[in-house]
């Protein structure tokens, strides 16, 4: 894949309280690296990754890696408003940060609007689920998410489970809200960028066309 051509540019943020390990699930994703030891972050980290959605549909993926920490809280919320997409992570040992993610999930949508942003919620470090240190059961959190209206992944940063399909099923939830018309291309707003808004435009329009027409011209922004 040639990585300076993309169709589209989805900016993602990373949320949740501190040390629920966000950096880690990151580094996994775009170096397939795991560090027993990392340093937290300060305000907000940056990341690139490009990912094919479909065939010949590629995807410049930005990520904000946002700390968690109140005092930098102030840096963090400056960035929300131009995020399409949030991974909300808590960490399944720890109880409280389980417990703030409707306030992280409510703070985002107070400064959001009129966006729109979806999310995926996961819940990190299942690998210490076999070392009995679980604090969060699969049930509760699968409740949580479909009342906030978001699937729910469980994940390792450590032995790399379901991280990359985390972050590729967020990817194509919004890709899928971008076709669907859910997600809006909007002057200013940089939290989805198009190479070709009109091939889009067309694209969403052989969607809405009865099932028997052609399918042949199903990419858009090539």
């Amino acid at each position: 894949m040639d990585l300076t051509l993309w169709q589209y540019q989805f900016r993602i943020i990373m949320l949740g309280d501190s040390t629920v390990g966000k950096s880690s699930l990151l580094k996994r994703y775009t170096e397939d690296l795991f560090l027993e030891s990392i340093n937290q972050t300060v305000g907000v980290d940056f990341y690139v990754h490009f990912l094919e959605v479909e065939p010949g549909v590629r995807v410049k993926l930005q990520f904000w890696d946002t700390a968690g920490q109140e005092r930098f809280r102030s840096v963090t919320r400056s960035y929300y408003r131009n995020s399409v997409g949030g991974l909300l992570v808590f960490d399944i040992t720890s109880r409280a940060s389980f417990d703030h993610v409707k306030e992280w999930h409510a703070e985002v949508h107070e400064r959001v609007q009129p966006h729109t942003v979806l999310f995926v919620l996961v819940g990190q470090k299942i690998d210490q689920h076999a070392h009995g240190k679980r604090a969060v059961s699969r049930e509760e959190a699968e409740k949580l998410a479909g009342q906030l209206g978001m699937p729910y992944v469980e994940a390792s940063a450590k032995t790399g489970q379901n991280v990359r399909e985390a972050f590729e099923l967020l990817t194509r939830r919004i890709y899928q809200g971008l076709l669907s018309g859910e997600v809006k291309l909007l002057e200013g707003w940089d939290g989805v960028k198009c190479a070709a808004p009109q091939a889009l435009q067309l694209q969403r329009a052989s969607m809405s066309q009865p099932s028997s027409t052609p399918k042949n011209d199903k990419k858009c922004c090539g």
